[in-house]
């Protein structure tokens, strides 16, 4: 894999998204609960564990219905130092009127957008890339 990029120019004009095919939810759980080892994203809190996961597994785990959200994925390798991308694509989400829940990884940024606005949120995100 190439060098992580640090210029919001080139971290722009690279930029792409996917979308996970599953809708994920957010919820609750007790620290000890098998859910936390099923879960992609596992956030401790002082309040308790909030675990990310496929409303399937949030079924299986018999967790309260939340709301459904698409999981994005920018497909572009940006440094943990690079400054700006996350206010670049959340401003032009909430201009939209899509509200987005941001995790960072490594190596990609990850943004979990309501479930029926994934295409628009996919449209918007795509529409930052400068024209070739």
């Amino acid at each position: 894999m190439s060098d992580p990029l640090t210029d919001l120019g080139e971290i722009l004009a690279s930029l792409d998204v996917t979308v996970r095919p599953d809708p994920y939810v957010f919820a609750v759980v007790e620290a000890g609960s098998p859910v936390v080892g099923d879960a992609p994203a596992v956030i401790v809190e002082d309040e308790g564990v909030t675990v990310v996961v496929t409303t399937a597994r949030a079924r299986d785990h018999d967790l309260a219905d939340a709301p459904a959200f698409a999981w994005l994925t920018l497909t572009v390798h940006s440094s943990l130092d690079a400054v700006g991308l996350t206010a670049v694509v959340s401003g032009a989400l909430a201009d939209a009127g899509i509200s987005c829940n941001v995790l960072a990884g490594y190596h990609h940024d990850h943004l979990l957008v309501p479930w029926a606005a994934r295409h628009r949120a996919v449209a918007v995100l795509r529409a930052l890339r400068p024209p070739a």
